[in-house]
């Protein structure tokens, strides 16, 4: 979603409290049967139009299991971490709070968010494997229902891949032939760029790759940001900058958009929400481009990356956990909820059942050349990589902003930027009190 992928997370985010616990055992409900009597909740969230979405509950199945459930807009990204956080230590959080996927850890690892394992019934057969890996954080417990997903796919001028006789790349060398085939074609048109100023971007092609960042084992984390995986995500892009056949200039940014709006660039490594951003950034080329699958690292696979994306997750300040995972649960899984998510709040849903349904039978009109869009998005969505977040999220995504900035800049050594970032997230995790081994 573009509203997703914009947001940075900064270093004024409060730093998680628990020292050495990685994922403590944090609270659950006493019971996993649902509260008897009237209900009153409250939900934090930034979505827009969540508020008509949780009015379809609080007429519905709200009101039929007298479970009320009050919306109260917020800031989106690390502004609402921070406010949970302080919340949660003067004990009057919410009930229920929308998460990005990458802050889940560091909720987690204050005890902030629930185990809502045995509250929300059968919702574990509704999504992907790779998208529920992300609200499990590889273990038994369950802290939150999946929302929204950002599969990464490859978007491309159809018209002017024809025109240079371009074939669209299955595959990383075959998008780097591209690339330099396009430069001897016309010098002055580039495939697309590299922006140093999307780690998110970054840690999508890192996660296809199968790089995991974060990982725990009993009390100690494992951080890997500089694994092998990663360090070829990041030669491999370094070097295209640095020969010149690629761009290195930032994305969304009134040169990106006019690259894209008269043919500059001719294709953009992004996610499924792309449409959305593309209706303002290259308006006069609606129905020229076209979506594929991400190129892969080996011809043999089929994986691709996440951008971007957010859940449903109960508190551990809530007195009425099993209402609010029921809630959760509805939000996500229900199939009026997810259609009303998707035309207020223009989301794209995790739940497999809802992406080829609803509002997902016609393509985004942006792309009505495309009829099969969301068909193909859907296939694309059920390949998303397992993920490996930890709870100093922000740190890592500012180094990258600075160390690969400088880098994308000079076109100098990415894999020397990748052991700045790897330095930098260990450093302040040892400084938090983490145990941190390699």
């Amino acid at each position: 979603m573009p509203h997703t992928k914009r947001r940075r997370l900064v270093t004024t985010v409060v730093a998680v409290s628990l020292g050495a616990t990685a994922l403590a055992a944090c609270g659950s409900s006493d019971d996993s049967k649902a509260d008897s009597g009237p209900v009153n909740l409250t939900f934090w969230s930034w979505a827009p139009g969540m508020d008509k979405v949780v009015d379809l509950w609080n007429r519905g199945q709200g009101k039929k299991d007298q479970i009320t459930v009050t919306f109260k807009k917020q800031a989106s990204g690390d502004t609402l971490v921070t406010k949970i956080l302080t919340a949660h230590k003067a004990k009057s959080g919410p009930d229920l709070v929308q998460a990005e996927y990458q802050a889940l850890p560091t909720l987690v690892s204050n005890g902030a968010v629930a185990d809502i394992a045995k509250e929300i019934g059968d919702a574990r057969s509704d999504f992907a494997d790779g998208v529920w890996q992300q609200v499990t954080l590889g273990t038994d417990a369950v802290y939150a229902v999946p929302q929204d997903i950002g599969p990464m796919m490859f978007y491309y001028r159809a018209d002017l891949f024809k025109k240079y006789g371009l074939t669209v790349p299955t595959t990383w060398d075959e998008f780097a032939g591209t690339a330099r085939a396009l430069k001897k074609k016309a010098p002055d048109v580039d495939l697309t760029t590299f922006s140093a100023n999307d780690s998110g971007l970054f840690a999508g092609l890192a996660q296809q790759a199968g790089a995991k960042w974060w990982t725990t084992s009993g009390d100690k984390w494992k951080v890997a940001i500089d694994d092998a995986a990663t360090q070829k995500v990041a030669r491999f892009w370094g070097g295209l900058v640095k020969e010149g056949a690629i761009d290195n200039q930032p994305m969304y940014t009134p040169a990106w958009n006019k690259a894209l709006d008269t043919g500059k660039q001719i294709a953009w490594v992004s996610a499924v929400w792309a449409p959305g951003t593309l209706t303002t950034a290259a308006p006069d080329t609606k129905g020229k481009w076209a979506m594929a699958p991400l190129p892969q690292w080996s011809a043999s696979e089929n994986v691709t990356g996440s951008w971007g994306g957010s859940s449903t997750a109960v508190t551990t300040d809530s007195k009425h956990q099993a209402a609010a995972a029921e809630f959760a649960a509805w939000l996500n899984t229900d199939g009026d909820a997810l259609n009303a998510l998707a035309k207020e709040s223009g989301i794209y849903p995790a739940a497999t059942n809802a992406q080829t349904s609803g509002a997902f039978t016609s393509p985004p009109e942006y792309f009505s050349n495309q009829a099969d869009f969301y068909t193909e998005a859907a296939k694309i969505a059920k390949t998303t990589a397992p993920s490996a977040w930890g709870p100093n999220v922000n740190v890592a995504y500012t180094s990258f902003n600075d160390a690969f900035g400088a880098a994308a800049k000079n076109k100098s050594d990415f894999v020397t930027a990748l052991r700045t970032m790897q330095d930098a997230t260990v450093a302040d995790m040892k400084k938090q009190g983490f145990e941190v081994s390699r």
